[in-house]
């Protein structure tokens, strides 16, 4: 997926060896890629250090990540633009970056275990996972990943936890932060995927955890998109699974944060394969905020858990051509993606 090339000794960044030697206790000859790994093999032995070797309004700076797991959280400043996370393992869970903070300690977007703000980021081939125990320790939120920032990609990644998993944010309620999200996994149970921000989440599994429950089993979605934006959520061609119980999973509710009504999710699961732990009813109202008040809809969905009927809005085959990948990604700098 990365156009960026390896550079030689001549195209070193003299300011990113001395911080690359100072991190990694040695000198290394460091440009465009550099190599975490634990056994220190490459030229880091953790994730943040090679972030914080990256330099600020850069065109172009992967991190090749060696299988392993690497505890421990990874904070990606604004300023620290067009950076590219790739595991070099054969699969997508050979490397993962995982912690265990919960929001009852953290706060929400502090119980990250990445935090993303720069735009233009990249993820390939790797997972992102909180293991906060719930069962041993309560329910609390716990963010796998929190992409605050514009223009962000994740190819073939999974992204792990219970509730509220992974975080589409803005910097503000005027402000667009797109994603698009390919060929991946996304685990959780209670609106495990959420936010104001714009995604597209293409030919991926989003799968939805039991808790125990035979009638509610939680929500895939809780979007809390700005009433100006017309893009949200968008799932498309995408398979929805469960170990849940049948009809025990609710596709979303609407997020008004802060009691903010001016968040009005939009959501369209569109031509994705439902599977039967989707209630009949599968848009609930939240925090006093009713469904019906938000912009949810479907669109051509199979599978046991698809139907149509009067709790779940259709998409009009007029207005599918306005909501493609491609429509919810453009925004005013005609950023496209998908492939």
């Amino acid at each position: 997926m990365s156009q960026m090339r390896r550079v030689g000794a001549v195209g070193v960044l003299a300011s990113l060896a001395l911080t690359a030697a100072a991190a990694y206790g040695g000198p290394v000859s460091a440009a465009t890629v550099v190599t975490v790994a634990q056994d220190g093999s490459g030229n880091f032995t953790t994730v943040q250090a090679a972030v914080n070797a990256a330099p600020a309004g850069g065109s172009g700076y992967e991190i090749d990540i060696k299988p392993g797991t690497y505890r421990g959280t990874v904070s990606i400043p604004s300023a620290k633009t067009h950076v590219t996370l790739k595991g070099t393992g054969s699969s997508r869970d050979q490397v993962v970056i995982v912690e265990n903070h919960a929001a009852s300690t953290y706060g929400t977007q502090g119980s990250a275990t990445v935090a993303v703000s720069a735009n233009d980021f990249r993820a390939e081939n790797l997972t992102f996972a909180n293991d906060y125990d719930e069962a041993k320790n309560g329910s609390s939120q716990a963010v796998a990943l929190d992409l605050n920032a514009d223009r962000a990609v994740l190819n073939n990644v999974r992204v792990l936890g219970n509730q509220d998993t992974l975080l589409l944010w803005t910097a503000g309620t005027g402000t667009v932060g797109r994603s698009y999200i390919r060929k991946s996994y996304v685990e959780g149970d209670v609106d495990f995927i959420f936010g104001r921000g714009t995604a597209v989440f293409d030919r991926s599994e989003i799968h939805s955890l039991s808790r125990g429950s035979s009638t509610n089993n939680g929500y895939v979605t809780a979007a809390a998109t700005t009433d100006t934006n017309p893009y949200g959520f968008l799932f498309y061609r995408s398979t929805l699974t469960s170990n849940a119980p049948a009809k025990s999973v609710y596709l979303g509710r609407p997020w008004h944060p802060s009691n903010d009504v001016h968040a009005v999710g939009q959501v369209l699961f569109r031509e994705c394969t439902l599977g039967a732990h989707i209630r009949d009813d599968p848009w609930t109202d939240m925090s006093g905020f009713s469904w019906k008040s938000a912009r949810f809809s479907e669109y051509t969905n199979t599978g046991a858990g698809a139907a149509v009927n009067a709790n779940r809005p259709q998409l009009a085959a007029s207005q599918a051509p306005s909501y493609t990948p491609n429509a919810y990604l453009a925004g005013s700098d005609g950023w496209n993606p998908v492939f």
